[in-house]
């Protein structure tokens, strides 16, 4: 028997959607393995660094990078070609529930495995300080790591979606707050996140300084979560050289249709965003705020404006770890009971950032949470609703869109209509039927 609140909702009219593509300008890399072998064939660095024989600590994060269990495969499979012996380190401050069993199983729900990757993976959470910063704060990296005979960094540069800095995501940020483990994620987030961008490049220097570290490659994607390009940064100069492919990666982001095409954010009103998934695949913050509008943080801003975002479900990648939900005004009770305090609170905990534990309000279903959404988005024209849907906030090829916007979308450049705006279909259990295209 469904709540008798669902009757304030149950009348409520949906808008009819008609789905819509997308077309973003696109660079696509090889395969992940030629990639991977020609930016580390021309680069100077990997000659200069890697002997036979020596141990390599390989960084591998909790973020579902475009190929990630391909291009770690291509990059232990050049590490071992050059004689090296490389083991994998999960490099992702508190993820996992801040355990090493728990980091282990976050690699292996991305597909990264010893078996898929061709080398051992040794998780542990103890770590050791290599320094201090002139504030007195612990700089901190894993033990296991450190006593490798090299560290080989590994990460996607990316926009961070809770900070805007010079360096936000990507190897700065592993060597940091990744490599540090939650003692030195911790430590890093300690002042809040008008901080970190300081703080992971005052501790990436250190460890620069003071650790082994051989060099970093890193990722960038495009506006479909293909991957773009496999760059190789030498130690000399990684931070500033991370800053220019960070520009890149910034202009390479997809967006909703929404305000002006020469701005790198979606931009304007928007009354209701049904986002389909969450998921730490998608974004550290389970929904981008880069996308639509809604961070958890004073130290990131832009995007959208959007009256009421409703999310209907965590990505079973996520293992309930639907961190920055918070950041929706109505989700579905399915995802409420998916919802894993144990690894959303370590995250925040850890972070400092305690909205994003925070739960909005359960509906029974996806046709009741879009009902509740819809009723409450103090919309001035009740009969003209803007509202788009989306999978996730990194999947953005697709969405569907409402009848009232289906008007300014046709004469916006690189926007598709397909068909006819339709009625939102649902199951007998209220859970919508609409499909997307593969």
């Amino acid at each position: 028997m469904k709540p008798s609140y669902v009757r304030l909702v149950e009348n409520i009219a949906i808008p009819k959607m008609a789905l819509v593509r997308q077309s973003f300008a696109a660079i696509d890399a090889p395969s992940p393995d030629r990639a991977v072998h020609d930016a580390m064939a021309g680069a100077a660095c990997v000659t200069e660094t890697i002997r036979p024989g020596m141990s390599v600590a390989l960084t591998v994060g909790s973020r579902g990078l475009a190929a990630l269990p391909e291009l770690v495969r291509a990059v232990v499979a050049e590490l071992k070609a050059r004689g090296a012996v490389p083991f994998i380190v999960p490099a992702m401050g508190s993820h996992g529930g801040a355990t090493a069993e728990g980091q282990t199983k976050v690699l292996a729900h991305l597909g990264v495995t010893e078996a898929s990757a061709g080398c051992p993976i040794r998780s542990s959470m103890e770590t050791v300080e290599v320094g201090r910063l002139d504030n007195g704060m612990s700089v901190r990296i894993d033990r296991l790591a450190y006593e490798a005979d090299g560290i080989v960094l590994f990460n996607r540069i990316k926009p961070h979606s809770a900070f805007r800095a010079p360096n936000e995501s990507g190897l700065v940020k592993m060597l940091s707050i990744g490599l540090g483990k939650q003692s030195g994620a911790d430590n890093c987030h300690a002042w809040g996140f008008d901080y970190v961008g300081r703080f992971i490049v005052e501790m990436a220097r250190v460890k620069l300084a003071t650790c082994r570290v051989l060099f970093g490659i890193a990722t960038i994607e495009n506006a479909y979560d293909r991957l773009s390009q496999v760059v190789v940064l030498p130690t000399e100069g990684m931070v500033e050289r991370e800053r220019e492919h960070l520009a890149v990666a910034m202009a390479n982001m997809p967006r909703l249709p929404l305000g002006p095409l020469d701005q790198p954010l979606a931009s304007g009103p928007l009354d209701v965003l049904i986002v389909d998934y969450v998921g730490k695949e998608f974004s550290g913050s389970g929904m981008d705020p880069n996308i639509n509008g809604r961070p958890s943080t004073r130290a990131i801003s832009g995007g959208p404006s959007v009256s009421r975002i409703v999310v209907l479900d965590v990505t079973d990648k996520s293992a309930g770890n639907a961190n920055g939900v918070a950041r929706a005004d109505v989700i579905t009770e399915r995802l409420f009971n998916r919802f894993d305090r144990e690894s959303v609170y370590t995250n925040s905990l850890t972070s400092g950032v305690l909205i994003a534990a925070s739960l909005p309000m359960a509906m029974p279903d996806d046709k009741t949470a879009i009902q509740a959404a819809v009723k409450t988005c103090e919309s001035h024209r009740p009969d003209a609703i803007t509202m788009m849907r989306i999978p996730n906030t990194l999947h953005l090829e697709y969405l569907y869109a409402s009848e009232a916007l289906l008007p300014e979308l046709a004469s916006r450049p690189g926007i598709d209509i397909i068909g006819e705006p339709h009625a939102m279909a649902f199951d007998g259990n209220g859970r919508l039927l609409d499909a997307w295209p593969h």
